[in-house]
């Protein structure tokens, strides 16, 4: 009799979670406070959730508590209120976890320097959860990772409390989609994955995602839903590589892959817009398929086709060095002590983020070979750019965005448009400066032509 009762007190928690959400008095614990987790916290927030926002970082902890935003897909005054109304705080104390009924981890997964899965992140964060688990707890992996983190990674710490998935604690893995500067589809918006390590952990998280996303989907399992991610953005990584090969066979053709694009793009089915740059940036799109051509090894099987996408898309920065190399050599210049100007270092246009930034890379060989180089950036006041073989802090070199005024681009032999920032005046820019490389052919859509300008 006493085991029944306990198995009937045990399944309750699910229903236990469920009223609360329905009330919006679920206490919410988002782990990372940044492109994903603070977008996040304020969709809570806003509708009445408790949020608690946990990271490492002083500042950013700091920041919210003022209530000062710094993710551009925020809204300032949105942000502002939900902190003075008391429904979001941020702490860097991590034993708060254990007072969370949702506790959401939302932090980084990059890769090695060998290009292999980093999960340090996940596997601190594990930890400290599992330091505090408690019964009736929710817990949501939505960092892109690998098919497979959630089940092996993070189950079995959370399971060596003694605690059991699916009927004292409920895990499941929901996948982000967030496309920063993407006015039209939001966090609300933007259909949601859910897979849960049982069923019942599936609907816990569906019910209480269900609250302030407009349609969840619900997976059979974590395996599923994160391929599912890692296949999303493996599909525009191969893309990408592919018009980024196209890009390099025009190029030694003499034809203009940006005119050649425009044309087979007017047709009306079977087709989708794909265009090339100088390489590819940002934390998903040049992270996830090494995930899965990683995971993919253990079962014996090479992904060639996703490994040959993305050895395209890292040779970009090398041939838009290679370019600007054969531009000033026809003028009689080398590239070595050229003065090169860089017009754009974050990853992705009127974004303040330079994770994985083809500008970075640009900037690092130029620097490798010689050349004198110099940048502007509205949105990257400075940055750091790795010069040797060995990335670290301490072996960078510390660049400061430049005005881009008339002595800025006249000192320049060379401007590199690396990002389209809308906000840059490219007519003047154009007008002044000697030679323009551009590599998004932000001029050839704006309907500038010149000499002196050359497009990917």
């Amino acid at each position: 009799m006493a085991l029944e009762i306990e198995t009937r007190v045990r399944q309750d928690y699910a229903q236990e979670l469920k009223a609360k959400f329905k009330a919006h008095t679920a206490v919410v614990a988002v782990v990372g406070i940044g492109y994903v987790g603070l977008p996040l916290a304020v969709e809570k927030a806003k509708v009445g959730f408790p949020v608690i926002g946990f990271d490492r970082n002083e500042e950013r902890v700091a920041m919210v508590n003022r209530g000062e935003n710094y993710i551009r897909d925020v809204k300032d005054e949105e942000l502002k209120k939900v902190v003075l109304d008391g429904k979001l705080r941020t702490s860097t104390d991590f034993s708060e976890l254990g007072n969370a009924d949702v506790v959401i981890i939302c932090v980084p997964t990059p890769l090695t320097v060998h290009r292999e899965p980093d999960l340090q992140y996940i596997e601190n964060v594990t930890g400290e959860i599992a330091e505090h688990l408690r019964p009736g707890q929710l817990i949501s992996l939505e960092s892109t990772t690998y098919p497979g983190t959630t089940e092996e990674v993070i189950l079995p710490k959370l399971a060596a409390t003694g605690l059991e998935v699916g009927k004292d604690f409920f895990l499941v893995h929901s996948p982000e989609r967030v496309d920063p500067g993407n006015k039209r589809y939001t966090t609300q918006n933007t259909n949601k994955l859910v897979g849960g390590v049982t069923q019942a952990c599936t609907d816990v998280a569906a019910a209480f995602y269900g609250e302030t996303i407009v349609k969840v989907i619900r997976c059979s399992s974590p395996a599923i839903a994160e391929m599912a991610k890692v296949f999303e953005n493996t599909y525009r990584a191969v893309n990408i590589a592919l018009v980024n090969e196209m890009a390099l066979l025009c190029d030694r053709m003499g034809i203009s892959v940006w005119e050649m694009l425009d044309a087979a793009f007017t047709k009306p089915f079977g087709i989708q817009p794909f265009y090339p740059g100088p390489g590819v940036g940002g934390h998903c799109i040049p992270v996830d398929p090494f995930y899965l051509a990683w995971k993919a090894r253990e079962y014996d099987f090479s992904t060639r086709f996703i490994e040959l996408a993305g050895e395209i898309n890292l040779r970009m920065p090398y041939f838009v060095v290679d370019k600007a190399e054969r531009i000033l050599g026809a003028q009689g210049k080398p590239l070595r002590g050229s003065k090169i100007l860089l017009v754009g270092m974050a990853y992705k246009r009127d974004l303040p983020d330079e994770r994985e930034s083809p500008g970075l890379k640009v900037a690092e060989l130029l620097l490798r070979e010689g050349a004198d180089v110099f940048y502007h950036d509205p949105f990257v006041p400075r940055t750091y750019v790795n010069t040797t073989t060995v990335h670290s802090r301490a072996e960078a070199v510390e660049l400061v965005s430049q005005t881009l005024d008339k002595n800025t681009i006249r000192k320049a032999d060379m401007v590199i448009i690396t990002t389209d920032h809308s906000s840059i005046d490219y007519e003047n820019t154009v007008g002044m400066a000697e030679t323009v490389l551009d590599t998004r052919n932000i001029t050839g859509r704006l309907g500038m032509s010149s000499g002196s300008v050359f497009v990917l």
